[in-house]
Protein backbone atom coordinates (compact mmCIF):
# COMPACT_ATOMS: atom_id res chain seq x y z
CA UNK A 1 0.00 0.00 0.00
CA UNK A 2 1.22 3.29 -0.91
CA UNK A 3 2.09 5.63 1.67
CA UNK A 4 0.37 9.00 2.16
CA UNK A 5 2.96 12.06 1.16
CA UNK A 6 3.33 14.90 3.83
CA UNK A 7 0.23 16.95 2.44
CA UNK A 8 -2.21 14.45 3.23
CA UNK A 9 -1.11 12.46 6.50
CA UNK A 10 -4.18 10.66 8.49
CA UNK A 11 -4.88 13.85 11.54
CA UNK A 12 -6.24 10.89 13.32
CA UNK A 13 -2.19 9.96 13.73
CA UNK A 14 -1.47 13.61 15.10
CA UNK A 15 0.83 12.99 18.16
CA UNK A 16 -1.03 13.62 21.66
CA UNK A 17 2.07 14.76 23.38
CA UNK A 18 5.00 17.16 21.14
CA UNK A 19 7.84 18.24 23.36
CA UNK A 20 10.07 21.01 21.64
CA UNK A 21 13.97 22.00 21.97
CA UNK A 22 13.59 25.79 21.10
CA UNK A 23 17.40 26.08 19.56
CA UNK A 24 18.32 29.47 17.59
CA UNK A 25 17.17 32.65 19.32
CA UNK A 26 20.45 33.61 19.98
CA UNK A 27 21.78 32.85 16.09
CA UNK A 28 18.97 34.47 15.04
CA UNK A 29 19.49 37.91 17.01
CA UNK A 30 23.01 37.99 15.73
CA UNK A 31 22.21 36.93 12.23
CA UNK A 32 20.66 40.54 12.38
CA UNK A 33 23.44 42.33 14.15
CA UNK A 34 21.22 42.42 17.68
CA UNK A 35 22.25 41.53 21.39
CA UNK A 36 20.98 37.60 21.83
CA UNK A 37 18.77 38.66 24.06
CA UNK A 38 16.59 40.05 21.20
CA UNK A 39 16.27 36.79 19.82
CA UNK A 40 14.94 35.26 23.25
CA UNK A 41 12.16 37.75 23.20
CA UNK A 42 11.06 37.32 19.65
CA UNK A 43 11.19 33.37 20.71
CA UNK A 44 8.73 34.10 23.30
CA UNK A 45 6.51 35.45 20.63
CA UNK A 46 6.64 32.74 18.96
CA UNK A 47 5.86 30.53 21.88
CA UNK A 48 2.52 32.06 22.44
CA UNK A 49 1.53 31.37 18.08
CA UNK A 50 2.57 27.63 18.74
CA UNK A 51 0.55 27.18 22.19
CA UNK A 52 -2.22 29.42 20.70
CA UNK A 53 -2.30 26.62 17.65
CA UNK A 54 -2.21 23.26 19.42
CA UNK A 55 -6.20 23.06 19.63
CA UNK A 56 -6.53 23.28 15.88
CA UNK A 57 -3.32 20.83 15.35
CA UNK A 58 -5.11 18.87 17.33
CA UNK A 59 -2.07 18.73 20.24
CA UNK A 60 -3.47 18.28 23.53
CA UNK A 61 0.11 18.33 25.30
CA UNK A 62 3.16 20.53 24.38
CA UNK A 63 6.37 21.04 26.84
CA UNK A 64 9.04 23.47 25.95
CA UNK A 65 12.81 23.35 26.72
CA UNK A 66 12.90 26.87 28.31
CA UNK A 67 16.50 26.94 30.44
CA UNK A 68 18.64 23.82 31.12
CA UNK A 69 20.29 23.35 33.70
CA UNK A 70 23.41 24.02 31.38
CA UNK A 71 22.32 27.25 30.41
CA UNK A 72 23.84 28.94 33.92
CA UNK A 73 26.68 28.62 32.20
CA UNK A 74 25.91 31.33 29.72
CA UNK A 75 26.93 34.80 30.29
CA UNK A 76 25.75 36.58 33.61
CA UNK A 77 23.89 38.80 31.37
CA UNK A 78 21.73 36.53 29.38
CA UNK A 79 20.79 34.46 32.25
CA UNK A 80 19.65 37.60 34.22
CA UNK A 81 17.92 38.64 30.92
CA UNK A 82 16.60 35.53 30.64
CA UNK A 83 15.01 35.55 34.08
CA UNK A 84 13.79 38.32 33.95
CA UNK A 85 12.14 37.80 30.37
CA UNK A 86 10.29 34.41 32.24
CA UNK A 87 8.78 37.04 34.53
CA UNK A 88 7.41 38.89 32.28
CA UNK A 89 6.04 36.19 30.09
CA UNK A 90 4.15 34.99 33.08
CA UNK A 91 2.87 38.80 33.74
CA UNK A 92 1.46 39.69 30.50
CA UNK A 93 0.53 36.24 29.59
CA UNK A 94 -1.66 35.27 32.53
CA UNK A 95 -4.54 36.45 31.52
CA UNK A 96 -4.76 34.93 28.02
CA UNK A 97 -3.73 31.33 29.00
CA UNK A 98 -6.48 31.37 31.72
CA UNK A 99 -8.46 32.77 28.90
CA UNK A 100 -7.58 30.62 26.15
CA UNK A 101 -8.22 27.18 28.31
CA UNK A 102 -4.36 26.38 28.74
CA UNK A 103 -3.21 24.76 31.67
CA UNK A 104 0.35 25.33 32.90
CA UNK A 105 3.07 23.26 34.63
CA UNK A 106 6.52 23.47 35.29
CA UNK A 107 9.41 21.57 35.72
CA UNK A 108 12.65 21.32 37.03
CA UNK A 109 14.37 21.96 40.44
CA UNK A 110 13.51 25.46 41.24
CA UNK A 111 16.05 25.52 44.30
CA UNK A 112 17.92 27.74 42.20
CA UNK A 113 15.67 30.14 40.77
CA UNK A 114 14.52 33.56 42.32
CA UNK A 115 11.88 33.15 44.88
CA UNK A 116 9.70 35.44 43.24
CA UNK A 117 9.94 33.92 40.23
CA UNK A 118 9.26 30.68 41.73
CA UNK A 119 5.89 32.39 43.47
CA UNK A 120 5.23 33.59 39.75
CA UNK A 121 5.33 30.30 38.71
CA UNK A 122 3.04 28.61 41.64
CA UNK A 123 0.73 31.31 41.23
CA UNK A 124 0.30 30.83 37.00
CA UNK A 125 0.15 26.94 37.76
CA UNK A 126 -2.67 27.07 40.62
CA UNK A 127 -4.95 29.64 38.85
CA UNK A 128 -4.41 27.11 35.32
CA UNK A 129 -4.96 23.98 37.32
CA UNK A 130 -8.98 23.91 36.49
CA UNK A 131 -8.12 25.10 32.47
CA UNK A 132 -9.13 21.55 30.10
CA UNK A 133 -7.79 22.63 27.46
CA UNK A 134 -3.85 22.53 25.83
CA UNK A 135 -1.63 21.47 28.53
CA UNK A 136 1.58 23.81 28.45
CA UNK A 137 4.44 22.19 30.53
CA UNK A 138 7.70 24.83 30.42
CA UNK A 139 11.12 23.11 31.32
CA UNK A 140 13.16 25.86 33.32
CA UNK A 141 16.06 25.22 35.00
CA UNK A 142 15.08 21.31 33.82
CA UNK A 143 17.89 18.69 32.77
CA UNK A 144 16.85 15.38 32.56
CA UNK A 145 19.78 13.40 34.36
CA UNK A 146 19.01 15.98 37.19
CA UNK A 147 15.93 14.96 37.14
CA UNK A 148 16.19 11.25 37.13
CA UNK A 149 18.75 11.95 39.95
CA UNK A 150 16.37 13.59 41.98
CA UNK A 151 13.90 10.96 41.23
CA UNK A 152 15.76 8.36 42.64
CA UNK A 153 16.52 10.49 45.58
CA UNK A 154 12.81 10.39 46.37
CA UNK A 155 12.42 6.84 45.53
CA UNK A 156 15.68 5.74 48.01
CA UNK A 157 13.83 8.06 50.47
CA UNK A 158 10.40 6.16 50.51
CA UNK A 159 12.89 2.71 50.40
CA UNK A 160 14.26 4.08 53.68
CA UNK A 161 11.51 5.18 54.97
CA UNK A 162 9.87 1.50 54.15
CA UNK A 163 7.31 3.10 52.41
CA UNK A 164 8.44 1.03 49.17
CA UNK A 165 9.76 -2.44 48.58
CA UNK A 166 12.90 -2.31 46.84
CA UNK A 167 11.93 -5.85 45.18
CA UNK A 168 8.94 -4.17 43.77
CA UNK A 169 10.82 -1.53 41.61
CA UNK A 170 10.69 -1.61 38.20
CA UNK A 171 10.63 0.38 34.81
CA UNK A 172 7.22 1.30 35.88
CA UNK A 173 7.88 2.75 39.33
CA UNK A 174 10.36 5.26 38.64
CA UNK A 175 8.14 7.59 36.43
CA UNK A 176 6.33 8.21 39.44
CA UNK A 177 8.74 10.57 41.05
CA UNK A 178 9.91 12.22 37.70
CA UNK A 179 8.42 16.04 37.25
CA UNK A 180 6.19 14.60 34.38
CA UNK A 181 5.04 12.14 36.49
CA UNK A 182 1.52 13.83 35.84
CA UNK A 183 2.33 14.03 32.16
CA UNK A 184 1.71 11.21 29.18
CA UNK A 185 5.39 10.51 27.21
CA UNK A 186 5.99 12.61 24.49
CA UNK A 187 5.32 11.38 21.11
CA UNK A 188 7.04 13.61 18.98
CA UNK A 189 10.24 15.47 19.87
CA UNK A 190 11.45 18.70 18.09
CA UNK A 191 14.75 20.74 17.35
CA UNK A 192 15.30 23.56 16.10
CA UNK A 193 17.95 25.58 14.39
CA UNK A 194 19.92 22.33 12.76
CA UNK A 195 21.46 20.76 15.73
CA UNK A 196 21.43 17.31 15.66
CA UNK A 197 21.29 16.56 19.75
CA UNK A 198 18.43 15.85 22.40
CA UNK A 199 20.72 18.18 24.82
CA UNK A 200 19.50 16.04 28.05
CA UNK A 201 15.85 16.79 27.40
CA UNK A 202 13.25 14.24 28.79
CA UNK A 203 15.92 11.50 28.41
CA UNK A 204 13.46 8.64 30.35
CA UNK A 205 10.48 9.95 28.53
CA UNK A 206 11.48 10.12 25.27
CA UNK A 207 12.92 6.40 25.20
CA UNK A 208 10.34 5.85 21.84
CA UNK A 209 9.20 8.87 21.06
CA UNK A 210 9.98 10.21 17.32
CA UNK A 211 12.58 12.77 16.70
CA UNK A 212 12.43 15.72 14.03
CA UNK A 213 15.57 18.02 13.84
CA UNK A 214 14.71 20.65 11.44
CA UNK A 215 17.01 23.75 10.74
CA UNK A 216 14.89 26.73 10.93
CA UNK A 217 15.67 28.73 13.77
CA UNK A 218 13.06 28.95 16.65
CA UNK A 219 11.73 32.45 16.09
CA UNK A 220 11.08 31.92 12.55
CA UNK A 221 9.25 28.49 13.54
CA UNK A 222 5.61 29.05 12.26
CA UNK A 223 2.63 27.16 13.00
CA UNK A 224 2.23 26.52 9.24
CA UNK A 225 5.59 24.52 9.65
CA UNK A 226 4.38 23.23 13.39
CA UNK A 227 1.61 22.17 10.99
CA UNK A 228 3.72 20.03 8.40
CA UNK A 229 6.43 18.35 11.19
CA UNK A 230 2.98 17.02 12.32
CA UNK A 231 1.91 15.47 9.10
CA UNK A 232 4.96 14.13 8.61
CA UNK A 233 4.87 12.71 12.07
CA UNK A 234 1.35 10.97 10.77
CA UNK A 235 3.51 8.77 8.06
CA UNK A 236 5.30 7.18 10.42
CA UNK A 237 5.06 3.77 11.37
CA UNK A 238 5.67 3.53 15.56
CA UNK A 239 6.28 -0.36 16.62
CA UNK A 240 8.01 -0.20 19.63
CA UNK A 241 10.43 -2.63 19.48
CA UNK A 242 7.80 -5.30 17.73
CA UNK A 243 7.70 -6.72 14.30
CA UNK A 244 4.77 -5.26 12.00
CA UNK A 245 2.05 -7.79 11.12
Amino acid sequence: MARSSPETADKDKTPRHVAIIMDGNGRWAQMRGRPRLVGHHAGARRVKEIVRSCPDLGVEYLTIFAFSTENWKRTQTEVAGLMKLFKRYIRRETQSLIDENVRVRFIGDRVRLEPSLVDMMDNLELLTAGNAGTHLTIALNYGGRDEVARATRRLAHDVAAGKLDPRHVSDETLPKYLDTCLLPDPDLVIRTSGEARISNFLLWQSAYAEYEFIDTLWPDFTPAEFDKVLRRFGNRERRFGAVPA
